[in-house]
């Protein structure tokens, strides 16, 4: 159950660093929406197929969270299903924002969607492609507040280390002073988000390696067995 957690946990990571960190940074530049247009028109398939990625994330994200809830259910159910609640509900705002990605996409490639927008036609795809990268930054409250019962049941189960608990943890608060920062002190910059969600990446990746290589520590499997079984 496990290593089937990792595999999936796994799918999300790849998919969704090629879909945001590789295609859409590539394609997008910001403030300049005739770049930003052509890079699209010139790379509508790598466009599509970050499209296509980030729905196989957002599948991949709510089997994660059911899987990990048939692990952690024996420890705490309650908090088992705030971690599923707190990821249905970020996978259901990345599928809805997915609508402005689909749409830049539209209006840069058929002409009978630029058309009537004239020479607006490349300010109208920038900013369909920005409120796609704004809505992808509200949905890290979701995916923050996920990480939270994750940790506590990673930290209090005895399956896993609990200094990984801990740092899951605290990637929640990153994820979440990253998202209001964002919008509440846009000049922060780049160099504050990478360094607010260091602990992001180190707890997820852990995470990941974890499910993956070991699974789950043996002993507490057995301390949580159920009597006769």
């Amino acid at each position: 159950m496990a290593r089937l957690a990792g595999v999936f946990y796994l799918i999300v990571a790849l998919c969704g660093i090629f879909a945001h960190m590789y295609a859409r940074a590539t394609i997008r530049v910001p403030g300049d929406a005739a770049a930003t247009t052509e890079n699209i028109v010139a790379n509508a398939t790598l466009f599509r197929l970050a499209f296509v990625a980030d729905l196989i994330t957002a599948t991949s994200s709510v089997l994660v969270a059911m899987t990990l809830f048939r692990l952690f259910k024996h420890v705490n159910k309650d908090v088992a299903a705030a971690m599923v609640v707190f990821m249905a509900i970020g996978t259901g705002m990345i599928l809805v924002n997915l609508i402005f990605h689909f749409a830049a996409l539209l209006v840069a490639t058929n002409a009978s969607y630029a058309a009537p927008h004239g020479g607006g036609s490349d300010a109208l795809v920038l900013l369909l492609v920005d409120m796609h990268d704004y809505g992808y930054a509200i949905g890290g409250i979701m995916f923050g507040l996920w990480l939270l019962p994750m940790g506590y049941l990673a930290y209090t189960s005895g399956m896993f280390p609990r200094a990984l608990g801990v740092v899951l943890m605290v990637a929640c608060f990153g994820y979440l002073i990253d998202t209001l920062a964002s919008f509440l002190l846009p000049d922060l910059g780049e160099v504050f988000s990478q360094i607010v969600t260091a602990p992001v990446a180190v707890a997820e990746l852990w995470m990941v390696g974890y499910l993956l290589v070991i699974g789950v520590r043996k002993t507490a499997s057995v301390r949580s067995a159920p009597i006769g079984a």
